[in-house]
């Protein structure tokens, strides 16, 4: 084993569960917010065109992100935790073929998603919920988005195979190239070439397609620990069971995500679509605190996925209560900072007044969400990487079905506009006491026994 191999195994493996914590999430967080500012430059910049119908449309369009970031979970989120229990195992020829399927597969799956959504756009936009005002644009937006679809979930499903095997800082260079190019040709495509939306949607694309391609160089330049190849492309049945065990419960839920964003988009545009541009914006600015979370749920993943592959219980729930603790504390930072500086955020992006009081008054009440949902997130990513696919749907369809797509329908009837921005956040305190405790009891039920129990 080289050095460059041993510091990583070492990290996932020995370190101080807090230290190894941090060190595999705060390059994920950073990188995270520079994911921010890939979310914002397209509302912002759209923003300087004056039209709040555009705006909207974007808002609208996300839905659509979110099915084609689904999909490419379906194959990264189940490529990466079997990487990670193969790594634990001492299983590095099963781990690199499981790198190269993931790739095949994502070309394969990208052509689907891009013909099946070209084949019904009109009807795809009219579900998102677009109206007489936003039809058009949506459309336009929508139609970029799927003729890049290859680089886009390449991108995502790049980034997760890169964490699996703990090269956290390679998966952030890619993320960071692509925001880089996403701030630099925005105003290219919407304001120099005069494109509007669809030149924003252009820009996304491309810049997908950077970060992308700054991850494979890293794959084809030996920079990693695991290495595709041409005589692997095609995967063993082993193979593709574990990535579609794990990898179809985790596109199930962003699909659930996304399905659930498009219900709360069709109650909001039935108060005004500059409602809908409100809440847009309120959601793009509360994605700071949802990418903090994320980075510090997928730092902690391929840590819980290497000692459950080790069958080490103990440093499980040591990492687990140092990942919660400072997930916690930091959203609890941010939640306050919602609290005091929210008109002045969601001013950034519009000069509409009424827009500007919307966004406030939403960005107040979903922020609630931030003291609860990292914990719920960290445990169900917890859970794929142990490869335990049902019990981590099993969350998300509590979460979305069970709870929050009802309580959202309720409290819209009961207490309008109002009722409906406090589905999430209850939604989401009722979750962290069911995650956490699917989650302690799981690890108490974990033995030394043999390793290859685990593919049982």
């Amino acid at each position: 084993m080289d050095n460059k191999e041993d510091k990583r195994i070492y990290t996932l493996s020995r370190e101080a569960p807090a230290k190894a914590v941090v060190k595999m999430s705060v390059p994920l967080i950073f990188g995270m917010f520079i994911m921010v500012l890939y979310n914002l430059v397209d509302t912002y910049f759209i923003g300087l065109t004056g039209d709040d119908y555009q705006l909207a449309a974007v808002n609208l369009a996300y839905p659509v992100m979110m099915v084609t970031v689904a999909i490419s979970n379906m194959v990264g989120t189940g490529a990466s935790s079997f990487i990670a229990r193969c790594l634990g195992a001492g299983e590095k020829e099963k781990a690199s073929h499981t790198l190269t399927a993931a790739f095949t597969l994502t070309f394969i799956n990208s052509m689907l998603v891009m013909s099946i959504g070209l084949a019904f756009l009109p009807a795809v936009a009219r579900l998102l919920g677009a109206k007489e005002n936003t039809f058009v644009c949506t459309q336009q937006y929508v139609q970029v988005l799927l003729l890049g679809s290859f680089f886009t979930m390449g991108s995502y499903t790049a980034g997760a195979l890169l964490r699996s095997e703990g090269s956290v800082r390679y998966s952030m260079t890619g993320m960071i190239v692509g925001t880089l190019m996403n701030i630099a040709l925005d105003p290219l495509f919407i304001f120099t070439l005069n494109m509007q939306i669809r030149g924003a949607a252009i820009a996304t694309v491309l810049s997908n397609a950077a970060g992308f391609g700054v991850s494979v160089l890293y794959y084809l330049r030996g920079k990693t620990l695991l290495r595709p190849s041409a005589e692997q492309i095609v995967p063993s049945g082993e193979i593709l069971r574990e990535i579609y065990r794990v990898g179809v419960p985790a596109s199930l839920e962003t699909l659930l995500t996304s399905a659930a964003y498009t219900v709360n988009n069709n109650l909001a545009v039935e108060y005004s679509e500059l409602t809908v541009t409100a809440m847009g914006i309120a959601q793009k600015v509360l994605s700071l605190g949802n990418y903090v979370y994320q980075g510090f749920a997928s730092g902690t993943q391929p840590i819980m996925g290497y000692n459950y592959g080790a069958r080490n219980a103990d440093r499980m729930k040591k990492v687990l209560k140092a990942g919660v603790t400072a997930v916690t504390g930091t959203e609890l930072v941010l939640m306050a900072m919602y609290c005091i500086f929210a008109p002045m955020f969601i001013d950034i992006f519009t000069d509409t007044a009424e827009v500007v009081d919307i966004g406030a008054h939403v960005l107040r009440r979903l922020m609630f969400i931030l003291p609860f949902v990292g914990t719920v997130s960290m445990c169900r990513m917890s859970f794929q990487a142990m490869g335990k696919p049902n019990l981590a749907f099993a969350i998300t369809l509590i979460r979305q079905l069970i709870l929050y797509i009802p309580l959202l329908l309720l409290l819209n009837i009961c207490f309008g506009f109002n009722g409906m921005l406090w589905a999430q956040p209850v939604t989401e305190a009722i979750m962290m006491t069911v995650s956490l405790l699917l989650l302690t009891n799981t690890i108490k039920q974990i033995s030394p026994t043999e390793r290859k129990q685990i593919w049982k």
